[in-house]
This record gives C-alpha cells, structure tokens and sequence, in this order.
C-alpha cells in the first residue's frame, strides 16, 4: 500500500534517529530482526564518474569506450516503468545546501505503479535517461541495485520488481549509516567490480581528499601522503577533488557485464 504523506513527513522528521536505528543493528537479536525487515536481500553497486574513468580494456574488446554510467543506461533501457522522484527525501531532511534536492531517486520496475503519486511522477525512458545525466553533471554518484528499506517506505512491492538508481550526495542516508551499521548490512553496498581507486606518487598531501570529500571516511593521511582504505566504495570523488590528479580511478571494461547480471538475477524491470 502506498505511503500517505503524512507518514512520509513523519519518517523525513526521523531522519537523525536513522544513526541511532544503524548501531541498533548491531545488537544481535535485535539486529537480526532490523535486518530482515528493513535489508533482506539488498545488493547495491555505486557507478563510479565517467569523468576519472580510465579504461582497462582487454585486448579482445573492441575498441570503444564503455563507461560505468552504461550499467545504469542499460537498466533505464530495459525497463518498462520508470519513475522520478519529485525530491531526494535524504537531501530534503538534511536542508542540504550544496547539492539540487530537486534531482530525486529514480525507480525502474512494476512496483513503481504503487507510489503514491504525489511523490513523484511516472516517466518515459528518454526522460529518465536525461535525469540520470543532469544528476552526473551536477556531481551526484549513482547507487543502483535492490534496496528494500526503499520498498518499505515507499509502501510498494514485490521487492524484486524495484530496482532503485539512488543520486547521491554525502546527505545521502546510507553513506551516513554505513560506518555505524552491522558489518553485514554494510556489506551490501559495493564497490563496482573491476573498479579500483589509487594514489599516485603526485600526491602532494594537501589533504583535500580526506577533508569531508569522501562519503565514508575512508582516506586518511599518512606521512602527508592520502591513503586509500578497504573500505573505498570506488566512487571517484576524491579523484575529481584532487586539485593535482593525483587519484586515478581504474575500471575494468567488462565489469559492466558482472554487475549488470549481478543486479538483473535480483530484479526484474520488465
């Protein structure tokens, strides 16, 4: 049943008990539970910027580009429904002032019939491809891939036919959590496979990277050298913050093909 607005405003109004809600999780019964009803089933893959992308093709790979904002194209390409938020709920209870609150989540699949339509809109595949490419321009980072705690505030199912394109910011919820959530749930929001984020000997440790630029905190300064920790999820801001390119973000081409039979096994956007 879709959400009534009233219940909508009341969970934007929750958003600072969502810290509190990720170190419930790892309690062990309780965290048991709160997975189960709010993260069974996740799978998310962050598409790293098209803008620091280098290509590691293989040499049987025709020569062309393959960019990580294909996988996204693909499902959009794909999908038979499509629906654009009207805001981003986490920017929008954040009061975030440095990027568009306007530039809402982007949901693929049947379940989208059952949003409450004064959340959003239903749209054509042209427009949704055109929002994910505002969202790119305007420096967002997609998240894309089964999300149920979307299914559960939305009010819609079944879960395997939502497929969320989340643009994210640092206001973004899950960033936020995922250094208090359970190891298990944090698990589920993965870096793209073939992707990898290094730092080059051009670093100058001016520690740009490592001031509020990286959603997790996952680069620190070592030696006046930035580091680059396991727990990079391979979104390439820190690249595009570097003011001396010092960050390359290496991308395996065939990648796109691993996760996007990764994320179709989990939902059908037919």
């Amino acid at each position: 049943m879709a959400r009534p607005l009233w219940l909508v405003a009341l969970i934007r109004a929750g958003f600072p008990a969502r810290f509190l809600l990720a170190r419930l999780t790892r309690w062990p019964v309780l965290g048991n539970v709160l997975e189960k009803l709010l993260f069974a089933g996740d799978d998310l893959v962050i598409v790293p910027s098209d803008r620091v992308i280098k290509i590691d093709r293989p040499v049987d790979l025709p020569d062309q580009v393959v960019l990580p904002s294909i996988l996204v194209e693909r499902f959009i390409n794909e999908a038979n429904y499509h629906w654009i938020m009207h805001n981003c709920i986490c920017r929008q209870a954040s009061h975030c002032a440095d990027y568009p609150v306007g530039l809402g989540c982007l949901f693929l699949g049947k379940a989208v019939l059952g949003i409450n339509p004064a959340l959003g809109r239903q749209v054509s595949s042209e427009e949704a491809l055109a929002h994910a490419r505002k969202c790119r321009e305007a420096g967002l980072v997609h998240l894309i891939g089964r999300n149920k705690l979307d299914a559960v505030w939305l009010g819609v199912g079944p879960g395997n036919k939502l497929l969320t394109i989340c643009n994210c910011c640092p206001c973004c919820c899950l960033w936020k959590i995922l250094p208090v959530v359970s190891g298990d749930i944090g698990s589920r929001v993965n870096k793209m496979p073939g992707v990898s984020v290094k730092v080059t000997d051009g670093c100058g440790g001016c520690g740009i990277c490592a001031e509020g630029v990286c959603f997790i905190n996952a680069i620190s300064m070592v030696n006046d050298v930035a580091m680059i920790g396991n727990g990079c999820r391979g979104c390439g801001r820190c690249a595009l913050a570097c003011p001396v390119d010092a960050i390359i973000v290496e991308y395996d081409a065939v990648a796109v093909e691993r996760a996007a039979g990764n994320i179709g096994s989990l939902v059908d956007v037919g």
